[in-house]
């Protein structure tokens, strides 16, 4: 058993808007597909860090996530700025269940565990918080993982954001406080595309290592975590 990650799989099967078109997507949902099957066993797990899907509704999300259900292991999903469809939980642990999407889990609020490890996390927020409603939504990210790192139990807590906490310019004070207290020491999070990757802080700040794991710096290949 396995734990990889992968962020910003960006899928359109229904929504018409696909990727192909950007440099470097070409094919990228076959890529992906074969990459995933080749590494991903069905015991293992894999967290996508946002950016899942273009759908606006759930209508046009149920080809996505039947694509992601056809895929190999467990996938613990969370929000990313572009997943417009996103719900309550409980509705879509509903419509997860009423399409036999049994592969698919919804990471807000809670934490898993894969093996002894505590898979926590939330969407995070820009580092620049500019504004009164910028400074409100941060407040709620920031207690949202809060909420996530205190659902888990006993042994190590690995973090997974859709807004990077830290890049090569900037820190976001309010998240990194959240992950110190609660001993985080791994911490992957996706968002930063093509050039906006070179911002990408790579490497341990504050005793925290840090990994992007944007589909397309990935080679759209999920990541290798852990080897359980």
């Amino acid at each position: 058993m396995s734990l990889f990650a992968i962020a910003d799989t960006h899928l359109s099967f229904a929504s018409g808007k696909p990727m192909d078109d950007f440099p470097g997507w070409s094919d990228y949902t076959k890529r992906l597909e074969e990459n995933w099957n080749r590494l991903v066993a069905p015991q293992d797990t894999v967290v996508i860090a946002g950016d899942i899907s273009w759908a606006q509704n759930f209508d046009e999300l149920l080809a996505d996530f039947q694509y992601l259900q056809r895929l190999n292991g467990r996938k613990i999903i969370l929000k990313g700025n572009h997943d417009y469809w996103w719900s309550t939980k409980t509705k879509m642990d509903r419509f997860i269940a009423e399409n036999g999407l049994d592969t698919l889990q919804v990471l807000s609020n809670n934490s898993y565990t894969v093996d002894g490890i505590a898979v926590c996390g939330s969407r995070g927020w820009m580092l620049e918080s500019e504004t009164a409603h910028d400074e409100k939504v941060l407040a709620r990210e920031a207690g949202r993982l809060e909420m996530s790192l205190s659902a888990a139990g006993e042994g190590e807590k690995i973090a997974f954001l859709h807004y990077p906490p830290v890049t090569s310019k900037d820190v976001c004070a309010p998240i990194l406080d959240v992950l110190y207290r609660h001993g985080v020491r791994r911490c992957y999070y996706g968002h930063l595309h093509g050039s906006a990757a070179h911002y990408a802080f790579e490497g341990e700040y504050g005793g925290i290592q840090y990994r992007l794991i944007s589909a397309d710096r990935l080679g759209f290949t999920p990541l290798l975590v852990k080897k359980m």
